[in-house]
């Protein structure tokens, strides 16, 4: 997949699988043998607001970034029903120290960063990208691989969680739009998709991840959370509820691409959950993905994280052959 020239590549990992840097976490290396490698995928850093932010996830050292424990108390995860539920809260050191800390500069291959305004009013969050802006065009030019910028609009652990405006998404893309990179507005299926329609028309708006975690209480009418957890009260209730990804995100999602296709989305749209298998990354393309991103699969089967990247890419070399 292609964004401004720079090739991104078919398969991504979600933002936040790999950590702030694409240092992985501590199990990382020791599944690696048994096929958690995301070699030949794209990297895809850990959400970041502006200012750091504690979250619900204690870290080493106050680094922001390194859980201090090894199974984090905001995060539930069921392997044999292939769900994760997480209430990570965004935590963060803040994107001045990610920037001072100087790993993105050195990265090699073209990568995108994610950004989360975190504020509770449209004019304050419109602030948030502006004060982005300013921060990061500075330190583009010591940038040594092409860097694009996935904007997660409705992400579930933020506390202001409600659907943005096609206007508000507008304002935004202008705004970063000054970056001069590729942006990448990263929603969830609740968007409809006459508003997505709307924002395609921007010119900055160079592609669509499709789709972000589902809050706890979003769509009980397609997501049974008894069926899957056993209750209807979220386990990380305490967190505010969690977002929820895993297998059963996986028909949703692609159904969400296959109608956006059919009612004239014709940007590139990055397809993102409940890939478990090879054949889910292909599925996700004939829906209508250009490219896919994975994520919760390297906490439920790690296994297939290489299996998955070498197939789909093999897949998606042979459509553009066609």
């Amino acid at each position: 997949m292609r964004l401004r020239g720079i090739d991104f590549g078919y398969v991504m990992n979600a933002s936040g699988a790999r950590n702030f840097f694409g240092q992985g976490y501590w199990f990382h290396p020791w599944l690696r043998p048994f096929g958690l490698s995301f070699e030949n995928s794209t990297f895809v850093a850990k959400t970041t607001p502006l200012d750091p932010r504690k979250g619900n996830m204690l870290t080493k050292n106050d680094d922001g970034m390194t859980p201090k424990e090894l199974f984090p108390d905001c995060i539930v995860v069921d392997h044999l029903k292939q769900t994760v539920l997480n209430a990570v809260g965004l935590t963060s050191p803040g994107l001045k120290a990610l920037l001072t800390y100087g790993y993105w500069q050195r990265i090699q291959h073209p990568f995108l960063i994610s950004f989360a305004a975190l504020s509770d009013s449209v004019e304050s969050r419109l602030n948030e990208y502006k004060a982005f802006v300013a921060l990061i065009k500075p330190q583009l030019r010591y940038f040594r691989a092409p860097v694009g910028l996935e904007i997660n609009f409705v992400c579930p652990n933020k506390d202001h969680v409600s659907m943005p405006t096609a206007e508000e998404v507008w304002e935004a893309l202008s705004i970063l739009s000054g970056l001069d990179i590729p942006l990448v507005a990263k929603m969830n299926i609740r968007i409809s998709h006459k508003a997505c329609l709307e924002i395609q028309k921007h010119r900055a708006c160079d592609a669509l991840c499709m789709s972000n975690t589902i809050r706890w209480d979003e769509l009980p009418q397609f997501i049974d959370r008894n069926a899957w957890f056993g209750t209807t009260i979220s386990p990380l209730e305490k967190y505010g509820g969690g977002g929820f990804s895993g297998a059963p995100l996986f028909s949703l999602v692609s159904g969400w691409i296959r109608e956006a296709r059919r009612s004239g989305f014709h940007k590139p749209i990055i397809g993102c959950g409940g890939i478990m298998r090879w054949q889910d990354g292909c599925r996700m393309l004939d829906v209508g993905a250009d490219a896919i991103q994975i994520g919760s699969v390297g906490i439920l089967r790690p296994q297939r994280v290489r299996s998955i990247i070498k197939y789909t890419n093999a897949y998606a070399k042979t459509k553009m052959s066609r």
